[in-house]
């Protein structure tokens, strides 16, 4: 009787080592849960209800970003959010793997306008 993990290939000529899932077990090309997992999730988004905003300088010359993270709902209901906030603060940005980047420094006009529209709001950083 052969178990489906003795089955699997280790390691493979031209590829080299094989990826496996560490919850299944299986090759990272075959393995279900790993697909489903990612489905459900959407990545750099904290899933606690809670939005963040942060100021945040790295990696772009020195110059300040004011981030908002973890705003629940669609993408669609996301950009509509930044559009909206970039006009309250009069400046640019936008919306990548639905976080929001408004430029400069705008943090307690967004916090005060995502607590009016009825967001938890937490400030993140210093």
């Amino acid at each position: 009787m052969s178990d489906l993990r003795n089955d699997r290939p280790v390691y493979v000529t031209g590829i080299g080592r094989v990826k496996l899932c560490k919850r299944c077990g299986m090759p990272e090309s075959q393995c279900r849960c790993q697909r489903e997992r990612t489905a459900e999730v959407r990545p750099g988004v904290p899933r606690d209800g809670v939005v963040r905003v942060a100021l945040d300088r790295k990696g772009r010359g020195g110059k300040a970003v004011t981030l908002v993270m973890g705003v629940p709902g669609e993408s669609a209901e996301v950009t509509s959010l930044g559009q909206a906030l970039k006009k309250l603060c009069g400046s640019g940005g936008t919306v990548k793997d639905d976080v929001i980047e408004v430029q400069g420094d705008h943090r307690d006009r967004i916090v005060a306008r995502l607590t009016e529209l009825g967001y938890r709001v937490k400030r993140a950083g210093g």
